[in-house]
């Protein structure tokens, strides 16, 4: 088919190249608007903002050129590029997160022992958050009686006002700290729920992958003396 419209082209310049003029030039076709082909020596009008073809001087087509695209086809193209390039971020990112995982932990025990270490630290601090508490209500009792013995006597004395509000003060600053803290070892477990998965879904890929069969060649061991060939 390809010769047939190149024999085609071929026979429509023949008279063309007759001109000295034209003879030793180039080519250039289109389907216009109307779907008619157009040729000229330079481009013609017709075939701006279309595709075209070169034509050389045997009548052969040198190349085809494709129209420029439209603003909405620039736009698509643009966004499907965009996207491209996050996903390829998205993938690097995971990688760099992948190759640090693996720095780190060189097994699942691995793992597991900086979790209880992190949960450690957050559990002591929740210990010592309840510790306080548990003073500072004894103290608040302290100044609580005190306090009852001036009943019917007027006001207490301000130092021990002072301390009720100092004790209350302290104990919703430490249940602040133990609700604080129950919130690090939610985040703890989670973070590390997360690493252990994915640290067993790498392994698994590459256990997997090493496990495919390799694509080179295999070897014959040559037959032995008197086999039958």
């Amino acid at each position: 088919m390809k010769i047939f419209v190149e024999s085609i082209l071929f026979a429509a310049f023949a008279c063309l190249w007759h001109d000295p003029a034209t003879a030793a030039g180039k080519f250039f076709c289109c389907n216009d608007a109307t779907g008619k082909q157009t040729c000229g020596d330079i481009l013609p009008q017709a075939c701006y903002g279309r595709a075209y073809r070169e034509v050389g001087e045997n009548g052969m087509i040198v190349r085809h050129i494709e129209a420029p695209l439209t603003p909405e086809q620039r736009a698509q193209l643009a966004a499907e590029e965009a996207q491209h390039r996050a996903l390829e971020e998205q993938r690097k990112e995971q990688q760099r997160k992948d190759d640090a995982l693996l720095a780190t932990y060189s097994a699942e025990n691995d793992i597991e022992l900086m979790r209880e270490a992190s949960l450690a630290d957050a559990r002591k601090a929740i210990s010592n958050a309840e510790g306080r508490i548990s003073e500072f209500r004894a103290r608040r009792r302290k100044f609580e009686a005190e306090a009852a013995a001036y009943q019917g006597k007027g006001n207490p004395p301000p130092e021990i006002q002072k301390g009720l509000d100092d004790a209350d003060q302290e104990i919703q600053l430490q249940e602040e700290v133990i609700a604080a803290r129950k919130n690090e070892v939610a985040i703890i477990r989670e973070k590390y729920d997360r690493d252990l998965q994915r640290y067993r879904d790498i392994k698994r890929q590459q256990e997997q992958s090493s496990a495919r069969p390799s694509s080179a060649p295999t070897s014959t061991a040559p037959a032995p003396a008197g086999a039958v060939r």
